[in-house]
């Protein structure tokens, strides 16, 4: 409505700017075609010049010189001097029609004087004390007999013009309000489609003039929504592709890790059978790891995964991770450093536990998998202000801006969506970091920009760490974070992630 109300009042404005110029151009475009300037200055002067130019010649006969004989040429006009006293016409040009009369009354020079002669309109001069008629052609001039005001009529000419102005402008305002009433009729319905059409099922009535176009966007509309259902219908058949995929593959999975499992621990059989059973059975994890990771990221894809989001403590959560992880290390190898201040004993936000703690475990176990010679792991949480997080450049998002799928947005999208709906005060940063390895700068670009794991070049640097840090982005961006990701200060990897904070309980 506040459009549409915008819109009528352009309109308005326009006509308001229009009709002074419309004014001023027609104005002008009727002094051009009334007024109109010859060499002679009208047929009035002429016949003023005729007079001048007549002459007596040595009989003491009128004769008209040739300028005067120029000038009738140049009026086609014909002429004739009556003389005072007696209405006798003394002079008259060849070509004088025949119904001219050569005497006149004082009565019938006072009519003829005024206006026509035999129907040729007539313009007047002076010679002395006689007068000069000319005639023009009957097409001429046209004079008016009467032309006659009354002063009070003459006082009341800018009142009447004006009121003539105004009338005309109230007609001109109408006729403009009744066309632009039918035509915003017509746009608005086709706006508000445009407007609604990339959210929502839109049927815009197909009448007026902007029939066609509001046709068209009906068979966008068709399109779009048609489009809509089979990318919907596809990726349903796909997720449910890797769901059942995940499930058939469990099982047959667990039993192999368990054969396996048992021919390890079997000390009747040669140790170089056990060694391949070990190997077996840690590579079959992995494959359940991989499948169970693929069918997450399916699920938080396509809102599948239903988030739980409950009051929790983020310090606890990070800590029973890093206690999961340390129990799986048998060997000792990935020994873990937890920091964080212990003034901030509590930091409370509402998150799902599960899928923080999988986001974690999978940032500790990108770490084990790409380091088997072990490496140095440590967790700091430090809690900031959202203005300081804003105002580090740094903290750029990593989540690629091509991820398509609505359901979890890209964490830039997503935290500023968060920060302009709900007033987050405090931002939790979980640095998980290495000294492993690494990689290099070229790989870490492409684990940044690479917007899903299966859109890889298929090398198995990029697929390995593709699932897993796709699903601490989703995790992330499910709680309205940001992931960054870098290497470490000591030349290994390094995992940001940022989460909203409802409460930092400080205890000293």
């Amino acid at each position: 409505m506040k459009k549409t109300l915008r819109l009528i009042k352009r309109f308005i404005l326009l006509v308001i700017v229009i009709m002074p110029m419309l004014f001023a151009l027609n104005l002008a475009l009727f002094v051009a075609f009334t007024y109109r300037e010859r060499s002679s200055n009208s047929g009035w002067e002429a016949a003023k010049e005729i007079g001048r130019e007549l002459a007596p010649d040595e009989g003491g006969s009128l004769q008209l010189s040739e300028a005067g004989e120029r000038i009738l040429a140049e009026f086609q006009a014909w002429g004739i001097l009556v003389e005072d006293g007696t209405g006798d016409v003394i002079w008259h040009s060849e070509g004088l029609p025949d119904e001219i009369p050569l005497h006149y009354s004082a009565a019938e020079i006072s009519w003829y004087t005024r206006g026509y002669i035999r129907d040729y309109p007539t313009t007047v001069g002076a010679r002395g004390d006689d007068l000069v008629i000319l005639g023009h052609p009957k097409t001429a001039y046209w004079k008016l007999m009467w032309n006659t005001f009354d002063y009070q009529s003459i006082a009341e000419m800018p009142k009447m013009l004006l009121s003539f102005l105004a009338m005309n402008s109230v007609l001109i305002f109408l006729i403009y309000m009744v066309l632009a009433t039918r035509i915003l009729r017509s746009v608005k319905p086709v706006v508000e489609g445009l407007e609604m059409l990339p959210m929502e099922e839109v049927h815009v009535w197909e009448k007026g003039f902007l029939a066609e176009v509001a046709a068209a966007v009906n068979r966008v509309n068709e399109k779009l929504r048609a489009q809509e259902r089979a990318i919907r219908k596809k990726e349903n058949a796909r997720a449910g592709w890797i769901s059942g995929v995940s499930h058939d593959i469990r099982t047959p999975l667990t039993m192999v890790m368990g054969y396996a499992a048992e021919m390890e621990e079997d000390e009747a059989l040669p140790g170089e059978i056990r060694k391949k059973a070990e190997i077996i059975r840690l590579q079959s994890m992995k494959m359940k790891n991989l499948v169970g990771d693929l069918n997450l990221a399916s699920k938080l894809e396509y809102q599948m995964q239903p988030v739980k989001p409950e009051r929790l403590n983020l310090k606890a959560v990070l800590r029973q991770a890093a206690v999961d992880f340390m129990n799986l290390d048998l060997e000792g190898k990935y020994p873990i450093e937890f920091r964080c201040d212990e003034k901030e004993s509590i930091c409370i936000l509402q998150g799902d536990k599960e899928l923080l703690l999988r986001a974690v475990v999978n940032v500790l176990g990108n770490s084990r998998q790409h380091n088997p010679e072990g490496c140095h792991i440590s967790i700091t949480l430090r809690i900031e202000n959202q203005d300081a997080m804003q105002s580090e450049p740094h903290f750029t998002p990593e989540t690629p801006s091509a991820q398509r799928t609505p359901s979890v947005l890209p964490a830039a999208r997503q935290a500023e969506s968060a920060r302009s709906t709900v007033p987050v005060r405090q931002i939790a940063h979980i640095l998980i970091e290495d000294d492993g390895v690494g990689v290099t700068d070229e790989k870490l670009e492409t684990i940044r920009n690479t917007p899903h794991y299966m859109m890889g070049s298929g090398s198995g640097v990029q697929l390995r760490h593709g699932l897993g840090l796709l699903i601490v982005r989703q995790i992330t961006a499910a709680h309205s974070g940001q992931v960054r990701i870098d290497h470490s200060p000591t030349g290994g990897f390094l995992v940001e992630i940022l989460l909203p904070v409802n409460e930092a309980v400080n205890l000293q």
